[in-house]
């Protein structure tokens, strides 16, 4: 007969991949004692029945059960009990991979939204002339500056000024942006689909002086792009689009639209 193999608290731990520390805490606990006692030296050593029961619980733990409910799954002594735990733990791993995955779509619609973010932000620091097509936007009816309370899920602040029959008519770019004339000053959505409603500007194809700006020298470049326009093309604009760009998680910065017409 094959002389049975004793284990050190370090090789158990090595042997089922956990620490020593855990192996004491179950030793202290009762869950998984070490099998054998050296009666002169008092060391304790783990015997293979005792690896089976370590590794068990173990993978019984991978199940984020608690010490407790793995003690009374080890206590288990019919295949009908265990039969029965194990259809509740796949439920259970069901559960836990369905959650998974609806954080994981989730990490990908903001990794598409700051992408997308990350395409409308403007390398150059310089002035630039655009060439830009019509564009329709709906005003906010009361939101004049953007923060973290209002960019957050930014679409929704319009969606609830549509009727609620022309709802499904609308849909947005993934854009924020303020709008100012003589009148008002206004947040705004771009529009891709839409019906025509209260608070909705159109605005006219064709060229644009365009800035990119940091918060600080917002008025500034505002002042800059008004001059420009009117001492090197002779227009005086009736609006400003300020599109803001997100540059991180709680920072944004501008980019400057000026309308100087269609040549």
């Amino acid at each position: 007969m094959k002389d049975e193999k004793y284990y050190s608290i370090g090789d158990a731990a090595a042997i089922v991949h956990i620490t020593s520390e855990t192996l004491r805490h179950y030793d202290r606990i009762g869950l998984v004692k070490p099998g054998k006692k050296d009666e002169w030296t008092g060391y304790r050593y783990y015997t293979d029945a005792d690896i089976i029961r370590l590794n068990t619980v173990r993978l019984l733990s991978l199940m984020d059960l608690s010490l407790k409910e793995i003690r009374k799954v080890l206590d288990f002594d019919n295949l009908e009990e265990i039969i029965a735990f194990l259809d509740e733990a796949e439920m259970k791993a069901d559960e836990k991979i369905a959650e998974l995955e609806r954080g994981k779509e989730k990490i990908r619609a903001a990794k598409a939204d700051y992408e997308s973010k990350l395409r409308w932000k403007q390398v150059t620091s310089g002035v630039v002339i655009k060439d830009l097509p019509e564009r329709v936007i709906l005003l906010s009816d009361t939101l004049e500056a953007p923060a973290l309370d209002n960019l957050w899920n930014y679409h929704s602040n319009f969606y609830k000024k549509i009727p609620a029959k022309l709802k499904d008519s609308f849909k947005f770019e993934d854009l924020a942006g303020i709008y100012s004339d003589d009148d008002i000053t206004r947040l705004f959505a771009l529009c891709i689909d839409y019906k025509k409603i209260d608070g909705m500007k159109i605005l006219p194809a064709g060229k644009y002086l365009s800035l990119s700006s940091s918060e600080d020298e917002r008025e500034d470049s505002i002042k800059k792009l008004k001059e420009i326009a009117e001492k090197e093309y002779g227009v005086k604009p009736s609006f400003i689009l300020q599109l803001i760009i997100v540059s991180g998680i709680l920072n944004w910065n501008y980019e400057i639209q000026l309308y100087i017409g269609q040549e």
